[in-house]
């Protein structure tokens, strides 16, 4: 079935077309108008990492967005669904969002979803499986125990690449290597050892009002927190956001000790349901909200 690449609201007609690097300015306008916190770079990232539509007005004035981001073969997730109150009260963020949803036919699905994504997705068969809990604030240095016996922390190297992707792959469940490498050259890293083989890490990098800290990949909230101190302490007395599933327990403990409470709920939604996962690590952050 094609999708429409224009379409008529109450008050006037949308045109659509694929996002270019030259968009960058119009698109941080438009984020600015919903509240969101992304800088031009952050928007810059993620036109490089993946693809989507602007919906225009007849003037030319970019007034909705959507992306897609392909994670190896049969993974994508959705993200920077973004419409104004007015646009979207008429069907403007779902004539958008059906659009990628045609490009990554055939391909598992996930967005995380705030309240007017969540209808959106909702709508389109996606299936709520987690709740990331948004947790910011201005850092406070942490007084946490030494790391376990057998383990050591130390700053990630670039060599370090494919065995953390072999980790990621593991606790997200798809492909993100071309992911990371990019954000390995934009982020202070932290590698956990355990008999000499990386069990964990932690990735540190602009975004927003300061610095978000994730991915964070580790066996335990033991492991989880010893990648995360460093970060904490480096950027004490400054913003820092970690978005995290865990909802209770000694790593959110943790990350309210360090100066950041929860500010926000959102939800993650798959397309289909995902199958149970049994792995030898898990995700205690994201990276942010369009890349899961």
């Amino acid at each position: 079935m094609s999708t429409a690449t224009s379409k008529r609201l109450h008050t006037y007609e949308l045109t659509l077309r694929e996002l270019q690097d030259d968009d960058i300015g119009k698109l941080h306008q438009l984020s600015v108008g919903v509240g969101w916190p992304h800088r031009p770079d952050d928007w810059r990232l993620l036109l490089k990492l993946g693809k989507g539509f602007a919906g225009c007005d007849k003037i030319g004035r970019i007034v909705g967005s959507a992306m897609w981001f392909p994670m190896g073969n049969d993974f994508a997730t959705i993200g920077m669904v973004i419409t104004s109150p007015q646009l979207q009260a008429q069907g403007g963020g779902g004539w958008l969002m059906d659009h990628v949803m045609q490009q990554c036919r055939g391909r598992r699905l996930q967005i995380i979803a705030p309240r007017v994504a969540y209808r959106l997705a909702d709508a389109r068969g996606f299936k709520p499986v987690a709740i990331v809990h948004q947790h910011q604030g201005t850092a406070i240095e942490p007084n946490e125990p030494p790391v376990p016996a057998d383990t050591r922390v130390r700053p990630l190297k670039a060599a370090d690449l494919a065995e953390i992707a072999r980790l990621d792959l593991a606790a997200f469940g798809a492909d993100r290597t071309a992911i990371l490498k990019e954000l390995v050259k934009r982020s202070e890293g932290t590698v956990l050892e355990r008999k000499g083989r990386i069990a964990g890490f932690a990735l540190c990098h602009r975004f927003g009002r300061g610095h978000v800290v994730g991915p964070v990949v580790a066996k335990d909230t033991v492991d989880a927190i010893a990648l995360t101190a460093p970060h904490v302490a480096k950027h004490a007395g400054r913003f820092l956001r970690v978005d995290t599933t865990q909802s209770e327990g000694d790593f959110t403990e943790f990350l309210k000790r360090c100066g950041m409470e929860e500010h926000e709920k959102v939800t993650v939604m798959t397309l289909p349901s995902p199958d149970a996962a049994d792995t030898e690590v898990a995700t205690f952050a994201l990276v942010n909200q369009s890349l899961g």
